[in-house]
């Protein structure tokens, strides 16, 4: 139970622990919590080799030690991102069957790294949304059952606050990894686009929106599983803008006092999708964000309160979608593998199309025009100047807001009209795409349901983020393990 990969590590020096054990308790937990009990609904599939592998590893420490800087973890990925021999479903019964043949390169690195793939986690259905699909139903918030884990990668926050795992892989192409993982009291981020390649995760090039993050109960740890996720990969053209921009470990630099003399920018304004400022809800969030940017300012960071970006509301709501590249990266990603449509089209023209979740089809047949896709590329190159001339004239080191909110939705309100989705989640940083974005637990709300902040910085400025990040949590530790998985 809340386990890091130090204390994993520890146990498998001392010989108190193999990695065959530490993946049964998993699978004994998952079997226990995710289908039966409180039937949390975050695992989609499961690894039949988990065990062996372990097996292998185990062998591997006995000969000669670690194989990698995580030799051993118990991970869940994200099922948007291919591993091989498990099925890509997308949470969706048009891919129920789909089985790649090959590792997305993040999967490869990892492995090498000597992760333990255990399982593939429930999502938004086809990568957005909160974590609804036709192929698995619901998957439930692990704090009340009643609630949305967030989305999409809620499979992935609500497994690794659960304890099914020791960390998680997220994808975020909207607030796909920030919300679940503050709705399910969890770290998680979206590293700045180009540093995580994409090759082999639906939502790629040459979309440039998306990217896979980690997710984790520990900023240390979520900076481990970043350290091992980095790299060039000539498959993913954009991976070229992170060549010179990756640090040489983001977990090695862990500061407890990175915070003292820190001058961080306060963001108050409303940015999340769809929020009302006049509902309770919202304001308890509110209440949660005061008492963070208090704790902030306890522990040595110098406050700019509030720092106004011109135009943001105006800017962020040109947000558009290019249908062109969303129909190139489907044929791209599927490309070579035994899949049951060609087409983004002939999916939709599919009669299993009309089981896909409403917010899912929404996303699907709701096209931008090119000029509104022109427009929002404007719109991205003027914010992106705004912000960093208020970073640059307030000398900030981050700028801090709310990592969402509003609450999470309840299930039977995102399922059934009015289909609420998303509600609350900032999208500054994926409008931007390439500024880093991390969240971190900031406490509970009146009704005790779990709230967070997010330290947002300039592009490539990650491991500062992390830096700051771990700083406050070190000082305020406001996670929580859920009771309803004890």
């Amino acid at each position: 139970m809340e386990t890091t990969v130090a204390d994993i590590h520890a146990a498998y020096k001392a010989g108190t622990l193999t990695a065959r054990q530490l993946v049964q308790m998993y699978l004994d937990r998952i079997d226990a919590y995710d289908q039966k009990g409180p039937a949390i609904n975050s695992i989609i599939s499961l690894n039949p080799r988990a065990l062996e592998e372990a097996d292998r590893l185990d062998a591997a420490f006995k000969a000669s030690g670690f194989v990698g800087p995580l030799h051993g973890i118990p991970v869940i990925m994200k099922d948007q991102a291919d591993i091989a021999g498990l099925p890509t479903t997308l949470g969706s019964v048009l891919f129920k069957n789909y089985m790649p043949d090959r590792d997305c390169f993040v999967a490869a690195l990892l492995k090498k790294a000597g992760v333990i793939f255990i399982g593939k986690a429930t999502l938004g259905e086809l990568g957005g949304g909160d974590t609804h699909g036709s192929l698995f139903g619901s998957t439930r918030n692990v704090y009340d059952l009643e609630r949305t884990a967030g989305g999409s990668s809620g499979g992935s926050g609500a497994s690794v606050s659960a304890n099914f795992c020791a960390i998680a892989v997220g994808q975020e192409g909207f607030a796909s990894i920030r919300r679940p993982s503050i709705w399910n009291g969890v770290v998680g981020m979206r590293p700045t686009i180009g540093l995580v390649s994409r090759g082999g995760v639906y939502g790629g090039w040459p979309t440039i929106n998306g990217t896979l993050g980690p997710m984790a109960r520990t900023v240390t740890d979520a900076a481990k599983l970043l350290d091992s996720m980095v790299g060039y990969d000539p498959g993913d053209p954009v991976t070229g803008y992170g060549v010179g921009n990756t640090a040489d470990s983001y977990s090695a630099t862990l500061d407890k006092a990175a915070l003292k003399g820190a001058r961080i920018g306060i963001l108050r304004e409303t940015i999340g999708y769809a929020a009302e400022p006049e509902m309770d809800d919202f304001k308890q969030i509110g209440e949660v964000f005061d008492k963070a940017v208090s704790d902030l300012c306890q522990a040595g960071a110098e406050m700019v309160d509030p720092i106004v970006i011109p135009d943001l509301t105006a800017l962020i709501a040109k947000r558009a979608r290019s249908v062109e590249d969303d129909d190139v990266m489907f044929e791209l990603f599927f490309k070579g593998g035994k899949v049951p449509f060609a087409t983004r089209a002939d999916a939709m023209a599919s009669p299993l199309f009309q089981k896909v979740t409403n917010s899912a089809r929404k996303r699907w047949t709701s096209d931008s025009t090119p000029e509104q896709h022109h427009d929002y590329l404007k719109a991205r190159d003027t914010l992106m100047i705004n912000l960093l001339k208020v970073m640059a004239d307030h000398r900030l080191d981050a700028i801090v807001h709310k990592a969402v909110e509003h609450q999470p939705t309840l299930i039977k309100d995102g399922v059934n009209p009015p289909f609420v989705d998303q509600k609350g989640a900032p999208h500054i940083n994926t409008f931007l795409m390439f500024v880093p974005s991390i969240v971190v637990p900031a406490g509970f709300t009146r009704a005790n349901l779990p709230a967070g902040i997010t330290f947002l910085g300039r592009p490539y400025d990650d491991a500062k983020m992390i830096q700051l990040a771990y700083a406050y949590e070190q000082v305020s530790w406001h996670r929580r393990a859920p009771t309803t998985t004890p």
